[in-house]
């Protein structure tokens, strides 16, 4: 079987190298480059499946490798994720709103490193599936083709709004997305509504699924996610 190729970049070599070693034990085919330019050359010559990205960079730094990387039609589908200093909420939001797929804080554990980059992954295969199929999550049910959500085979009235944002988080379940995000995909690019009106849809989405809106995670200063 072909392994995933995964590009990391990051100036750190013990990080690097801790990086590298636990994608490489999970079954990765991982290079490793310390630069913006090298990274960005390596994207378009070897069109890897993953970028991990370390926003701290000499020279070029991270948020503008994402930049050209998701500006470039040829390298666009590559999955970024961003590794990022705690206190650096900002830089995750440009980072998010410039395409990037999901963070990471540092420091970080390979358990949760692996799962991030299996998360990632796992989006990048069903994100071009079937919009249409029922996503399932215990006994909640959502099935985009009847327009309907049910727990425990009970209906749940959303308006079409809190369906297509409950739908976009769950079937993209543990991945973060920001405020400007989910308005483009629920409603589509510069529709005119504030990003706090999201808030407020989620507010309401939360309490009328109940036990299952402890699923719509807040990440602060980010966005949301839909527990994976």
């Amino acid at each position: 079987m072909k392994k995933d190729k995964i590009l990391v970049v990051e100036d750190e070599e013990d990080i690097l190298e801790l990086v590298r070693y636990n994608l490489t034990k999970d079954g990765y085919s991982v290079t490793g480059v310390a630069s913006g330019e090298d990274a960005i050359s390596f994207a378009r010559n070897e069109a890897p499946k993953l970028v991990i990205l370390d926003l701290m960079l000499p020279g070029l730094d991270g948020l503008e490798v994402c930049k050209v990387i998701k500006s470039d039609p040829k390298t666009r589908h590559i999955a970024i994720i961003m590794l990022t200093a705690k206190g650096s909420e900002a830089d995750v939001v440009t980072g998010l709103e410039l395409g990037a797929d999901d963070y990471i804080v540092k420091p970080f554990s390979p358990r949760v490193l692996s799962a991030r980059v299996k998360a990632v992954l796992r989006r990048d295969l069903t994100i071009e599936g079937d919009k249409s199929a029922t996503v399932r999550i215990d006994e909640l049910v959502i099935n985009p083709s009847r327009h309907e959500v049910k727990i425990s085979e009970r209906l749940i009235d959303l308006t079409s709004t809190e369906f297509k944002l409950l739908h976009f988080l769950a079937r993209q379940r543990g991945l973060v997305f920001s405020r400007y995000q989910i308005v483009d995909a629920v409603h589509g690019e510069d529709y005119p509504v504030t990003d706090r009106s999201v808030d407020v849809q989620i507010v309401g989405l939360r309490k009328k699924l109940g036990d299952y809106g402890e699923y719509i995670e807040t990440v602060r200063g980010v966005g949301y996610r839909f527990r994976g």
